[in-house]
């Protein structure tokens, strides 16, 4: 999409290898729901997404739910498959969405929140580590080596690099990936 749909949703792929170049990465996306929107009732199976909040608050509906706000890191593992949505809180949302394949595609699935995130985010897999950091204006902080998606007020950058300074204001995301091209992408 290049701009709110009529639900108020713009959603923008900045990456969508399916070579299996970056190992379990499937697909990241900037999102951003206007007030009150959301996804839609949708299905899921065998993936895992990563939303990373970077303003605003969403409101999962699927289980027992959950409002996931600014600096929280929701992890939602389909595993055998779920029908869900998410919905923009009266604020807006801004979200970075990271969809990978699913680490363990037989099981139940699950969703957990980690608020405030900080540094290293636990995701119990072993091909995929997420960091991640709000850096205020005028500050800096460096970042682990990896995947970069850097969301500021110039947009989104998102690059591999060797680790080193991001300036502020941004929130710095980093994927460390086993990119060993994967069974699935050899045939």
């Amino acid at each position: 999409m290049t701009g709110p749909d009529a639900s108020g949703l713009d959603s923008r792929v900045l990456l969508a290898p399916d070579d299996g170049s970056l190992g379990p990465v499937l697909r990241i996306a900037d999102d951003r729901l206007a007030p009150g929107a959301g996804y839609g009732r949708h299905p899921h199976r065998s993936v895992d997404v990563v939303a990373v909040v970077l303003s605003g608050s969403v409101r999962h509906a699927w289980g027992e739910g959950a409002d996931v706000v600014a600096g929280d890191v929701a992890v939602l593992r389909a595993g055998t498959g779920l029908e869900h949505d998410e919905v923009a809180g009266d604020d807006g949302a801004h979200v970075l969405q990271t969809y990978l394949r699913s680490a363990a595609p037989g099981e139940s699935a699950t969703h957990e929140v980690h608020p405030n995130a900080d540094g290293w985010v636990p995701l119990r897999r072993s091909d995929a580590r997420l960091w991640t950091e709000v850096v205020d204006a005028g500050t800096w902080t460096t970042v682990p080596p990896g995947l970069l998606v850097l969301a500021g007020p110039d947009g989104m950058r998102v690059e591999p690099q060797h680790g080193g300074p991001v300036h502020g204001p941004a929130t710095a995301v980093v994927w460390q990936l086993d990119t060993t091209r994967p069974a699935w992408a050899e045939s």
